[in-house]
């Protein structure tokens, strides 16, 4: 099982909000708000993997994308191992359209500590301090790796 993590945000006038996406009830953590996850395809990179996730979850273009300096990880049972899951961030438009795939039911646009409200492990809420760190701090020192969309 290899899977990544990948935060949506926007900027609207000077503000950063979080697009956090709500699984179906029947569904693995059903009712759970989350950030876009899913899983990566056999010969696909993780990043590739990252944007392909995110239009298939919320029909969202990427801007521009970061890798997070942060891996979340859980102990999957039926593998008995620890799954490490690389984090990424993708800039959409300010008035970009969300349309769910039918694994998700809701969505909302929020601010940082509301998204941090919602998600219910840790390592997301450190993932959402971490890159609001980076796009707010003036001068700070951590340095987000973009990686180069294709067109």
């Amino acid at each position: 099982m290899r899977l990544v993590e990948t935060h949506i945000f926007k900027e609207v006038h000077d503000k950063i909000e979080f697009l956090i996406i709500k699984r179906k009830d029947d569904d693995t953590y059903g009712g759970v708000w989350q950030m876009v996850t899913g899983g990566i395809i056999n010969g696909e990179k993780a990043y590739e993997a990252a944007v392909r996730e995110v239009k298939e979850e919320t029909g969202c273009d990427a801007e521009k994308l970061w890798i997070v300096p942060k891996v979340n990880s859980f102990y999957s049972p039926d593998e008995d191992r620890i799954i490490s899951i690389p984090v990424f961030l993708i800039r959409v438009k300010p008035n970009q359209d969300i349309k769910l795939s039918s694994e998700h039911t809701e969505f909302m646009w929020v601010n940082s500590e509301d998204a941090k409200r919602y998600f219910i492990w840790e390592g997301q809420r450190e993932s959402v301090d971490l890159i609001v760190q980076y796009l707010t701090i003036e001068g700070n020192t951590l340095n987000f790796n973009e990686i180069e969309l294709k067109k």
